[in-house]
């Protein structure tokens, strides 16, 4: 009998390790998968690192703008592989602080390398706040703050636009903002194009300047329009539109002000925008001229009969439930054509609140100011030369060496000196000490583009850029 009982026990045995094991995997749920308290410790930390090396060390001029490293140094001095197990707090942190170091510090005084660039402390706060509260800005239950939030801060662009009224939504990037304008100004002219697609439609034609963003030609592929169908319109030599090379009118005007529309905030340069209230739509990054943090890219629209909705809406059901206990009216997410969407309009309300309208507008000022110094300093220096008089903050100059100094009748002038700016480029970043962007433009060889956003530069750090750029590019 005892035989025949070992037996059975073992007959069970496999039914009874899955039992014990179930039971053991709901004793699990009794308690949190995560230590609440360590990972409070760890964030404590982790924050002392960011305010140090990113913030503090990120916008000290005695600092590098850059650590320079080839690809594959990088990769064998981050160490990015993932693997099974885990690793302790103090490795975590100590791999924060290398991805801070060898990161751009966009942040930096003498950043001047893209559009954006500086921190506001407000700013970053309300980032921070946005990713702790990790919500998604398209219905009023999971997001009330800001659904609220979105709509005033909106309205207020509007109103620097010259609109009373109008509609609105924060995007992922200018570049997605020209989209909404173009898909926006197809469906009202061609509403039947939301259901029957390209194939219903004539053939539909786009007018853009030849200066125009990339993102139209990219728009345009993207929307099925084709790249065949965007005509694009001369431009005179500051690289405005010339209106009578249009041969046909635009039954839709839409305003890209991405980079520009801040100058909204300035009574000294809003002029620069004059008429932008005929636009039907506008583009609008704040986080370029007014510092915000990546990303804040507004699309506002004067209309205000919900075309945005018509255009976009699908009526999820597990979202946009009509019967809801509160007016949905305040779901503004079925309008995108998204369907999580980032906050991206409280870190710019809380810039606001600290500063006022004033204190963005002396920023914008200020940003004029800088360029207005720069050029005329170069004016007063041997070497540089303007591409054009700046009529915004973009300054555009070639640094002529002492070699190709009077030599500009030289067939060989233009090749040789679109090699300056990448070796100056080049030198910079390897010592860390500043960067700023370059290109061509047509017939023109490469020169750089000097941008001043931060409301953190001085007028040292303005005479520092010059001084190296004289310094880096002497001998070639």
């Amino acid at each position: 009998m005892c035989a025949e009982r070992t037996a059975g026990q073992r007959q069970r045995s496999p039914r009874g390790e899955r039992g014990r094991a179930v039971m053991a995997e709901q004793s699990d749920l009794e308690r949190p998968a995560v230590d609440g308290a360590a990972g409070e410790e760890f964030l404590r930390a982790a924050f002392q690192v960011l305010l140090e090396e990113a913030v503090r060390k990120g916008t000290d001029v005695a600092q590098k703008v850059c650590e320079w490293k080839e690809p594959h140094e990088l990769r064998e001095l981050l160490d990015l592989e993932l693997r099974s197990h885990g690793e302790p707090a103090g490795r975590l942190l100590e791999r924060c602080r290398d991805i801070i170091r060898y990161s751009v510090k966009t942040c930096h005084p003498r950043f001047f390398n893209q559009l954006f660039s500086g921190l506001d402390h407000h700013a970053l706060a309300g980032r921070l706040l946005t990713e702790t509260l990790n919500t998604s800005q398209y219905t009023y239950e999971i997001a009330p703050v800001f659904v609220l939030m979105e709509e005033v801060v909106l309205a207020k662009l509007r109103e620097l636009v010259g609109w009373n009224s109008g509609d609105g939504i924060f995007c992922p990037g200018g570049s997605i903002s020209n989209m909404y304008a173009m898909n926006v100004a197809r469906f009202q002219r061609f509403p039947e194009s939301r259901q029957q697609g390209s194939r219903a439609l004539p053939r539909l034609v786009l007018f853009a300047s030849e200066e125009c963003h990339y993102s139209i030609q990219k728009g345009a592929a993207f929307l099925g329009i084709g790249t065949d169908n965007v005509v694009l319109v001369r431009a005179d030599e500051r690289g405005k539109m010339i209106p009578e090379e249009l041969e046909k009118e635009i039954e839709r005007v839409k305003s890209e002000a991405a980079w520009g529309g801040s100058a909204l905030l300035s009574r000294k340069h809003r002029q620069l925008l004059a008429g932008i209230e005929r636009a039907d739509s506008v583009a609008w990054n704040p986080h370029k001229m007014l510092t915000v943090g990546l990303q804040c890219s507004a699309f506002l629209l004067r209309d205000d009969s919900g075309l945005l909705q018509r255009c976009h809406g699908a009526g999820a059901a597990y979202l946009f439930q009509p019967d809801k206990f509160y007016d949905v009216m305040f779901d503004t997410g079925d309008k995108t054509v998204q369907c999580g969407r980032r906050v991206d309009c409280l870190k710019l309300w809380l810039l606001w609140k600290a500063v006022g309208s004033e204190g963005l507008e002396q920023r914008v000022d200020r940003a004029f100011a800088c360029t207005s110094y720069l050029a005329a300093e170069m004016k007063r220096r041997d070497g540089f030369q303007l591409v054009l008089e700046p009529e915004f903050i973009n300054l555009c100059f070639w640094f002529v060496p002492p070699s190709l100094r009077g030599q500009q009748g030289c067939t060989d002038f233009g090749p040789r000196l679109g090699k300056v700016a990448p070796a100056i480029k080049e030198r910079m970043m390897k010592e860390g000490s500043m960067m700023v962007g370059y290109q061509p433009h047509g017939t023109r060889p490469n020169f750089f583009r000097q941008i001043v956003t931060s409301p953190a530069v001085t007028r040292a750090d303005l005479d520092f850029f010059l001084d190296e750029i004289e310094r880096l590019g002497c001998d070639l």
